[in-house]
């Protein structure tokens, strides 16, 4: 006796066909150019989760140095000096207080040339 696969497979087209839809020309109609979409869309986002990582440290560090600047200091100089004095704080929170809190950034300055002996 044989074995019809009919359902599964109609199953499995279903899937992917719903999974690529809304994808140009005929990778969201043709089956074999589906399931390539869909296994590379799946390496795109795998990469993109790892290269949002290196943007945002990017644009925390970009913030940093331009505020740090406007104080008379360059961005080694400032997480140098921060590292000798003991302060723990990342990139991200840094540059967040670098363009909200211009005072308390100021201070984070002060605090790194006076370890840094200025």
């Amino acid at each position: 006796m044989r074995i019809k696969r009919a359902v599964i497979k109609k199953a499995k087209k279903k899937k992917f066909l719903k999974a690529v839809k809304g994808y140009r020309g005929a990778a969201s109609r043709r089956i074999s150019l589906a399931k390539e979409r869909f296994f590379k869309s799946g390496v795109y986002a795998y990469r993109g989760r790892k290269q949002k990582k290196r943007d945002y440290r990017r644009m925390w560090i970009i913030r940093i140095n331009a505020a740090a600047r406007l104080n008379g200091i360059r961005y080694n100089e400032l997480i140098h000096g921060l590292k000798l004095a003991g302060v723990n704080i990342n990139r991200k929170m840094l540059s967040e207080i670098a363009a909200t809190d211009a005072e308390a950034f100021q201070e984070y300055v002060q605090i790194a040339r006076s370890s840094l002996g200025q």
